[in-house]
């Protein structure tokens, strides 16, 4: 791909959430039409214009799709910047965002609330909790490894491991009413958005992201041999280290409030990577904006296909397996 026909597919898909967004505003059980849609939006700024438009218009958007698209844009770019960047830190294309136990531990989270807390105790900050905590026994564990990297990958799956056991045990003793509700979350969902959710996980979202798009640059020269980013005078331990800590950080607050959504982060990278080249300078944010648009447009089609909502973590498996094989077979690179 010539730098003109990069460009140009660079600002496409700068641009590609954007109108996603805005067109997902059309798809629901309720059919809206493009004109009163446009008024309703205006609305809050021309209160006239709420005349003769639907009063379950205003709340459908701005209490219904607006938070649940939001929700979408910012678990998609979270889980596809977090990918992104583990494959960069360590090197390979096959690490995802769940690799140091986040999952498990958000999982195991959410099914201690909900079976022996009730909503008494809000699921999302218990999963929250947990899933950081798997990543500090993570770190606790491997930080005396000789070989830190492959400590860490190992120490994950026995973490994801023992989480996943605990998580058993729950569902053993749970009852069939929280069992039905745990089973629901753990299939990954964006059916829980709301404005006070959102308050709560958007900026830790949006923070960690955007602190790994400003160290994009650092992330090329983590890609190197630790001799060499020493040269150019990088704190490997300290960046390798921050770089951890907020792919652990955006990956829990998504999900904690969506569930476990997988396949996001380890096809958007490698996608963009065949569109653009192994530049983190351009990987990262483009896997954003493209991962964003991703699971918008996923949502938008579990919410379509039936007269019932599928979990959107069904479908992004179903479609990321052979996708992400399809992928693997026309790719020519070379990872090193």
């Amino acid at each position: 791909m010539n730098n003109r026909r990069r460009r140009a597919l660079g600002v496409l898909i700068y641009f590609l959430p954007l109108l996603v967004f805005l067109l997902s505003l059309l798809f629901g059980t309720v059919h809206i039409p493009l004109k009163d849609l446009l008024k309703t939006l205006a609305s809050p700024l021309f209160p006239s214009l709420k005349q003769g438009l639907p009063a379950n218009f205003f709340i459908i958007i701005f209490s219904v799709r607006i938070p649940r698209l939001l929700l979408g844009l910012a678990v998609g770019a979270s889980l596809s910047v977090s990918g992104a960047s583990l494959q960069a830190l360590f090197k390979n294309p096959l690490v995802n965002e769940y690799i140091l136990g986040i999952s498990s531990g958000a999982a195991f989270g959410a099914s201690l609330s909900m079976v022996f807390l009730g909503r008494s105790f809000p699921p999302q900050i218990s999963a929250f909790v947990f899933a950081i905590a798997a990543m500090f026994i993570v770190l606790v564990i491997a930080r005396k490894s000789d070989s830190p990297m492959i400590a860490l990958l190992l120490t994950g799956v026995i973490v994801s491991a023992f989480f996943s056991a605990l998580l058993s045990l729950i569902e053993f003793f749970a009852s069939p009413y929280a069992l039905q509700a745990l089973f629901y979350w753990l299939m990954g969902n964006l059916w829980r958005a709301g404005w006070g959710d959102l308050a709560i996980s958007l900026p830790l979202m949006g923070a960690g992201i955007l602190i790994l798009i400003l160290m994009r640059w650092r992330m090329n020269v983590l890609s190197m041999s630790d001799e060499e980013a020493k040269t150019l005078g990088i704190n490997i331990r300290k960046e390798k280290l921050l770089v951890i800590l907020m792919t652990a950080v955006i990956t829990a607050a998504a999900t904690a409030i969506a569930g476990i959504i997988g396949w996001i982060g380890l096809i958007v990278p490698h996608l963009v990577r065949m569109m653009v080249g192994v530049d983190n300078r351009k990987v990262i944010p483009m896997s954003a904006a493209l991962g964003a648009s991703f699971l918008m447009v996923a949502d938008n089609i579990t919410r379509s296909i039936a007269s019932f909502e599928v979990p959107v973590g069904i479908f992004t498996s179903l479609i990321g397996i052979p996708f992400f094989i399809v992928l693997l077979k026309r790719s020519k690179r070379v990872w090193l």
